[in-house]
């Protein structure tokens, strides 16, 4: 048989072994159990509130669990150790089958689900959680949940530390099932922290071979001593001296500067413009005189040729 089909075989006798003890054990608190396989047989720890019930008048109880076992789930020479549970409102299985058989006994919902939680709280547990679901009222399915403290829904914390149990209520109506999930006060959360008062932090410090942190911080890191220098780098660098030269700049002040009139400097603008708009006004001028001397010469030529083809026709 391949390795993943043994952990499935395994897991689902564990499942059905659980459900037999619970049925066969529900009226002695039946709190959980324990399978571990050990080279002289199969080593089985029940939990229970009432561990007389259990083993029975002479241990004629156990004596009929075990040759159940061995029949019904072929186990070899099963060793069944039964340790009673201290604190009952801290089993979540033994607290599931509680709440269930009160709902079965008639009361209301609400009523159970508080007093069962407070319960629970008053016995020390850093958290609690019930839900109901199923018809707890009415012909209408619905959840019903009851919070205290602190719970943890997922995660490893969730599958090793909080204690889960599960029952069910049998009503007129339907099936109410019961889920109670449990942190016990003992619980090691990986967020947990602890806060102290007027103590030397020396004594919560690991040692660091012996140096404070103020030597630490004093002491110059040491250097490199198998670095060997770069022999061309110290061929190739030069040392370059650098000159500042200082050269003193004469800066105008206001005393430097004559007062100037602005009226003069306009005029004198003005004045400068004047002749440059004459100059190129004259410029335009020759050249059209010119332009117009060029056409009255051409024109003259022009009749002069039609006067002499008239007189030789």
């Amino acid at each position: 048989m391949a390795d993943e089909q043994q952990f499935i075989e395994d897991g689902l006798q564990r499942t059905q072994i659980d459900e037999f003890f619970a049925e066969e054990l529900g009226r002695a608190g039946y709190g959980g159990m324990d399978v571990a396989k050990t080279p002289m047989g199969t080593q089985i720890v029940l939990k229970a509130e009432k561990p007389g019930m259990v083993i029975g008048k002479g241990g004629k109880n156990i004596r009929k669990i075990t040759t159940e076992l061995e029949d019904r789930f072929n186990l070899e020479d099963p060793q069944i150790d039964v340790q009673e549970v201290e604190e009952p409102d801290l089993n979540a299985r033994i607290v599931a089958d509680r709440l269930g058989n009160a709902l079965e006994r008639g009361w209301y919902f609400r009523k159970a689900g508080h007093t069962t939680i407070d319960r629970i709280m008053e016995s020390g547990a850093k958290g609690a959680e019930i839900v109901l679901s199923g018809k707890v009222t009415g012909a209408r399915s619905r959840v019903e949940k009851f919070n205290r403290g602190y719970i943890k829904h997922n995660g490893e914390p969730a599958e090793d530390i909080v204690d889960s149990g599960v029952g069910v209520a049998v009503m007129k109506l339907g099936t109410i099932g019961v889920r109670v999930k449990i942190i016990p006060p003992n619980a090691q959360l990986p967020d947990d922290f602890e806060i102290y008062d007027d103590v030397e932090v020396e004594d919560y410090v690991a040692d660091t071979d012996g140096e404070s942190v103020e030597e630490l911080l004093e002491g110059e890191p040491d250097e490199a001593e198998d670095s060997e220098p770069d022999e061309a780098a110290d061929d190739t660098a030069t040392e370059v001296d650098e000159e500042v030269i200082e050269e003193e700049v004469d800066v105008p002040t206001d005393d430097d500067v004559e007062d100037v009139d602005v009226d003069e400097l306009e005029d004198a603008v003005d004045e400068e413009l004047d002749d440059d708009v004459e100059a190129e006004a004259e410029e335009l001028m020759d050249e059209m005189d010119s332009a117009d001397g060029e056409s009255a010469d051409s024109s003259s030529g022009d009749s002069r040729e039609d006067g002499e083809e008239e007189a030789e026709q």
